[in-house]
């Protein structure tokens, strides 16, 4: 049996993580165990998406970035449904490594951003990239996270899908964290015939996203918010589009929309410290967390 014959379809919501810094700027994972609870019990997210942008996995080492993804794997294990582990680099080989470590350690898939210095130059650079980094773990699902306002790498997504599963066997599809919509269409038309994931990544348009018949979602704001947007992906699927706009409205008026604003938001709502960004991100300042998470506590009693 094939693992592709095996793999569990990534859907619904996957919350992209925060990663807990201490004080000091070093990573902090006592705290990662009581998140992924958080997250079960208060969120009913099952899902995590690590060492992303809202992760800030770049601003963080190799060393870190293992780190972390060991701590999410062990806690995490017969909790969450699925650990996807971001091994996107600058470099090829250190993508190479986070892709095998992660495939030691139990990670259910992996995932790449293009590299953003040196950039790709098609779509066919790009696709030899993530196929390279694929082999460091060929029994892991890989997912491309197509990210253009952070990677500056603009051709369309649906260029790198096309004729991937060719290349690499293990992959399952895209993290797509852009504005256009018809990029998106072509991408959740490709995948279809595939049975891959294609996952949105800006929050405050998800709306439009399942419309055009996305699978599931990556952000930062389900961390915090995950129980509110699960309740309008069930009106979604059940034709009631009133509550589902009512729902999106509420949501959009209590969600930070910034990875340094969300992270001191989470832990106004949440209460787990997820301490301060690391630079260039400066901090939030706390009062304006704090009156994001009053709406948030309003608009949750209220439901």
């Amino acid at each position: 049996i094939t693992p592709a014959a095996i793999i569990k379809k990534l859907t619904g919501l996957v919350a992209a993580t925060f990663t807990p810094l201490t004080a000091e700027g070093e990573i902090n994972l006592s705290v990662i165990g009581p998140y992924i609870d958080y997250l079960i019990e208060k969120q009913n997210v099952k899902s995590v998406f690590i060492n992303g942008t809202t992760g800030e996995g770049c601003s963080l080492t190799v060393d870190e970035r293992k780190q972390l993804a060991a701590a999410w794997c062990q806690h995490g294990k017969d909790k969450l449904e699925q650990v996807i582990v971001h091994v996107g680099c600058m470099s090829i080989k250190d993508s190479q490594e986070l892709a095998q470590h992660a495939a030691s350690i139990g990670a259910d898939g992996i995932a790449v951003i293009s590299p953003s210095y040196f950039k790709p130059v098609n779509a066919d650079a790009l696709r030899l990239f993530i196929k390279e980094v694929s082999t460091f773990a060929p029994d892991l699902p890989m997912y491309y996270y197509h990210i253009p306002s952070m990677t500056g790498v603009a051709f369309d997504a649906a260029d790198v899908l096309n004729g991937i599963e060719q290349v690499i066997p293990s992959f399952q599809g895209v993290k797509y964290t852009g504005t256009d919509l018809r990029d998106l269409g072509q991408c959740v038309c490709y995948s279809q015939s595939h049975n891959w994931s294609v996952l949105f990544g800006v929050d405050e348009q998800l709306l439009g996203a399942l419309v055009l018949g996305v699978h599931g979602a990556v952000g930062s704001t389900y961390n915090y918010l995950g129980c509110i947007v699960n309740k309008m992906l069930v009106a979604f699927d059940n034709g009631n589009h009133m509550q589902t706009r009512a729902l999106f409205h509420h949501y959009l008026c209590s969600a930070g929309f910034d990875v340094s604003v969300n992270k001191q938001v989470m832990s106004e709502v949440s209460g787990l410290a997820m301490g301060p960004p690391r630079l260039p991100l400066l901090p939030c300042p706390v009062s304006k967390a704090q009156a994001i998470a009053l709406k948030i506590k309003d608009f949750s009693q209220g439901h």
